[in-house]
């Protein structure tokens, strides 16, 4: 078995359970990506939270495994070469988690370089962009007197979610009938939007017919729902 001490990341957070992959996050919709992705594929995990209330993730420790100090990272102590692997930004741990296990990416190549098309889209677009509503409708960024930037990023957002709509008519998921990491990697994005943004009337979300059915058979995925609350906030 690998031995994680010599990960200063381990002084802060111990591993209870050495031998299983150790998780390092928050349910935040980017940290969800990771969280739901092991409940769907069954893969055993440690989780550990990295509280922002107490600025966990400026800790050395954590740096130590992520030195952009954000959420998730994962430690593998099963990698490749059977070597442990500190790996950080939740799309490349998606796509890792789907190449290790074999599940949730075609094994066509053709088909598996449309999902991540849609993984990077994700993380080019959608997260920054919802992200950025969040901020400016929800938190700090309310107060400010120019709305200038808060309408720039809801009409990106607005037109993010056309991009979706017009891909999702007629299709169950991303990539037709195969539920994929593409899926996984917005269902936190699209559910904080419209929830905890509360910004759904904002982005004029009823529109969307099509992303709004394909939200709700992802959020109906028992796996998803579980995903959603790992790890407990404290």
């Amino acid at each position: 078995m690998s031995d994680l001490s010599v990960f200063p990341i381990t002084k802060r957070w111990p591993a209870k359970h050495p031998e299983l992959l150790q998780l390092y996050s928050l349910p935040t919709p980017n940290g969800v990506k990771v969280s739901i992705m092991l409940e769907e594929i069954g893969l055993p995990y440690e989780v550990h939270l990295v509280d922002f209330g107490k600025d966990d993730q400026k800790t050395a420790e954590f740096i130590s495994l992520n030195p952009n100090g954000k959420i998730p990272a994962i430690l593998d102590p099963n990698g490749p070469g059977g070597r442990p692997l500190p790996l950080f930004e939740s799309g490349a741990i998606l796509q890792y988690l789907a190449e290790k296990t074999g599940k949730l990416l075609p094994q066509d190549a053709a088909r598996r370089y449309q999902t991540l098309q849609w993984l990077h889209f994700q993380m080019g677009g959608v997260g920054p962009m919802f992200g950025q509503v969040g901020f400016f409708h929800k938190f700090a960024g309310k107060d400010y007197e120019d709305k200038r930037p808060l309408g720039r990023y809801v009409d990106e957002s607005k037109r993010l979610l056309g991009v979706m709509e017009a891909h999702l008519a007629g299709r169950q998921w991303f990539m037709d009938d195969d539920y994929t990491i593409a899926d996984i990697s917005m269902l936190g994005w699209v559910r904080n939007l419209i929830g905890f943004y509360g910004a759904g009337d904002l982005v004029e979300f009823a529109q969307f017919k099509a992303v709004g059915a394909w939200l709700e058979r992802g959020l109906a995925r028992p796996a998803v729902q579980r995903g959603l609350n790992i790890p407990a906030r404290p």
